[in-house]
């Protein structure tokens, strides 16, 4: 087997346990806080990648509007993360983690409006699909819950897949001539100081004191998994098919609603598996 596989394969992995360890992180904290302790460990991992791929150089060549658009898709990033967490806090990882995927549509719905881009038939399609597979993934369960629990969870995941979606418009109109790398490690830089300017204004540090060993050894880890998954598709990348490494990091779902069900005891439904083969479908299809 070629190694750029395995990299390929480790990187879906890495990237799907990650919603999983987040979720344990932040059971008992507040998700402002527990975004925020992570994102230190993704910050360390971003910039390392810089010195790994050799980027470093081009920080002095950032031309002031590229400068400007990856502070904006920064705090789009930031805003994007803390709406996630929230809602992984509150609903179930296999509920939220398809909203978080279903971004694609709302990036290429956004793509059209500003950037006007074309929706082909075949973007139209994968659109359905990843919306008709969403919606058939987050179906109420049988067992009672609080309605405004429910409603909560789903407004944060909704609004986390909307500042992913505005991330990867600002991206397109104004980051250029600059390494994907480093742009990705100053954007971080953004996310760190928000995440922890929004902890401080809400005073979600007064919760410090009660973060045990096992709440940070969690957040850490799903640092640092982020971290090993951002590695591991660079370096299939430099050895592998683009066409082939994509649509594997692609499935890093299927490794979120496995580890969701082992951990979490997170149950799909036959409905609810119908709708992931559709969601898992519309997305691949985008790669053709």
């Amino acid at each position: 087997m070629y190694m750029w596989v395995v990299f390929a394969v480790l990187s879906a992995f890495f990237a799907g346990i990650t919603a999983v360890l987040s979720k344990v992180g932040i059971k008992n904290i507040n998700s402002n806080l527990g975004t925020a302790i992570r994102t230190i460990v993704v910050f360390i991992f971003s910039w390392l990648m810089v010195f790994v791929v050799g980027a470093q150089d081009g920080i002095t060549k950032i031309g002031t509007k590229t400068l400007i658009f990856l502070i904006l898709s920064g705090f789009a990033t930031g805003a994007s993360w803390l709406c996630y967490f929230r809602a992984l806090k509150m609903g179930d990882v296999n509920k939220v983690a398809p909203i978080d995927k279903s971004s694609t549509i709302l990036t290429m719905i956004l793509a059209y409006i500003f950037l006007h881009e074309e929706i082909t038939w075949l973007k139209a399609l994968c659109i359905i699909l990843i919306g008709a597979g969403t919606y058939m993934m987050i179906e109420k369960r049988n067992a009672p819950q609080k309605t405004a629990q429910k409603t909560n969870w789903l407004i944060w995941a909704l609004l986390s897949a909307l500042f992913a979606a505005l991330t990867s418009i600002l991206g397109k109109i104004g980051i250029s001539d600059i390494n994907s790398t480093l742009g990705t490690a100053v954007r971080t830089f953004v996310v760190l100081i928000m995440a922890w300017v929004v902890v401080l204004v809400t005073k979600s540090g007064n919760g410090a004191k009660s973060v045990t060993s096992k709440d940070m050894l969690f957040l850490i880890l799903s640092g640092i998994t982020t971290g090993l998954s951002w590695l591991c598709y660079y370096k299939a990348l430099q050895e592998g098919s683009a066409s082939v490494v994509a649509p594997i990091d692609k499935l890093s779902i299927l490794v979120t609603l496995l580890f969701s069900y082992i951990v979490l005891k997170e149950k799909l439904t036959k409905k609810a598996f119908c709708g992931l083969v559709l969601l898992i479908a519309g997305t691949l299809l985008l790669l053709i």
